[in-house]
């Protein structure tokens, strides 16, 4: 076959990757200095540091704190000290096992996948650390979902190694969604995170959404294929939520779609593809990830939830149990239930906290965080239709 061919609007794709990690990362720089003030004495005197980054998807968090590191070691080099940075996604690599191994594969690749316990690897890493005379900086991404599966055993762990020695070789970076994360810290790790640790990033404004996208524009698109009212078109629609991964997500589908085209230029129409297009695909990403029984559960939360802000466990069992007679499936116990709603919140896919006094006793509360009900509600219902009809 001969594939039809014409010019691209790209000229570098890859700049418009979320992998890609640029050089300034423009309406950070409040937060990189802020960074380097609290891991300061690392370089300095070889004391460990940590902080915690909060703040809602595409608020920059991921890129500071990788670019911070790539920063940080330069300067910890000038004082005579080895650093070196590995960033885990916790939501990729659930558990402490896991997480552990990526953090030794970064080292290693060749270290096994099985074998070793949870006490060997830590032990093997406190031997690489110890021979390499080397400062390592974990990234923990995502670290709810650690929290919530394994608990805060491993920060704790982290955060005291070296102890005997006097120094710490191990410092942490945790990031978060939420400010609320940090509670799920037992005491003890609790005290190594310190309010005065937190580093805030707040949601991007559409002016500071311009500015991120004419960087990426000119990195990325050839000249003359982008307006400049596109790019305050697409500021526009990723100001309602202030997210630059968004934005950036749109600019790099609407390029994709203007080529499927041969436009030769990305237009208005590209942009509202591409809105359409790449809210369907986070969603299918994250649904993929969920087994029939969960999608189950989180159908029933989607239709119950729909106008209202959050429902209670018990009227997320009831819609659950509609949801099963609809679909012919074998309603679970409650106890298996509760493993379902404990499973989706670990994914992101619900929020589920306890409320407080009077306003529904001691119950859980379970609401949707950013996803629309209808959009998760009609996804959800078109695979398992997809599914019960190959069956």
């Amino acid at each position: 076959m001969s594939f039809r061919t014409g010019p691209s609007v790209f000229k570098d794709r890859a700049k418009v990757s979320f992998d890609y990690l640029p050089e300034k990362l423009p309406h950070r720089e409040g937060q990189l200095q802020r960074m380097f003030s609290i891991f300061r004495p690392v370089g300095d005197s070889g004391l460990a540091a940590n902080a915690f980054l909060y703040g809602s998807v595409g608020t920059g968090k991921t890129h500071t704190a990788k670019r911070f590191c790539e920063d940080f070691r330069v300067y910890a080099n000038k004082q005579g000290r080895g650093l070196d940075h590995v960033h885990v996604n916790c939501r990729q690599k659930m558990g402490d096992d896991a997480v552990l191994l990526h953090i030794l594969k970064h080292f290693d690749a060749r270290f096994p996948d099985r074998g070793f316990s949870i006490p060997e690897k830590i032990d093997s890493l406190r031997k690489w650390l110890e021979k390499q005379q080397v400062h390592l900086v974990i990234i923990l991404d995502e670290v709810d979902v650690l929290l919530k599966k394994s608990g805060s055993e491993l920060v704790y762990t982290f955060s005291r190694f070296g102890e005997e020695m006097g120094k710490g070789n191990v410092s942490m970076i945790l990031i978060s969604q939420r400010w609320e994360a940090i509670d799920r810290l037992d005491a003890a790790s609790m005290s190594t995170f310190r309010r005065t640790n937190a580093v805030e990033f707040p949601k991007y404004s559409k002016e500071e959404l311009e500015d991120i996208l004419r960087t990426r524009v000119d990195l990325a698109l050839h000249p003359g294929t982008l307006d400049r009212d596109i790019v305050d078109l697409i500021a526009d629609v990723a100001s309602e939520y202030g997210d630059a991964r968004y934005a950036i997500d749109l600019l790099e589908r609407a390029g994709a779609l203007a080529d499927e085209e041969f436009a030769g230029e990305i237009t208005p129409e590209n942009v509202r593809g591409a809105k359409a297009s790449v809210t369907q695909s986070d969603l299918h990403e994250r649904l993929a990830e969920t087994d029939r029984p969960q999608k189950l559960v989180l159908l029933g939360i989607a239709r119950r939830i729909r106008r209202k802000t959050y429902i209670t466990t018990g009227e997320a069992e009831d819609a659950y149990g509609l949801v099963c007679e609809e679909f012919r499936e074998k309603r679970r116990a409650h106890t298996q239930f509760w493993k379902y709603l404990q499973d989706l919140d670990a994914m992101g896919l619900i929020d589920a906290k306890k409320s407080g006094e009077g306003v529904v006793g001691k119950t859980t509360m379970i609401s949707l965080p950013g996803i629309p009900a209808k959009l998760l509600s009609d996804n959800i219902e078109a695979m398992l239709k997809r599914r019960r009809s190959i069956q």
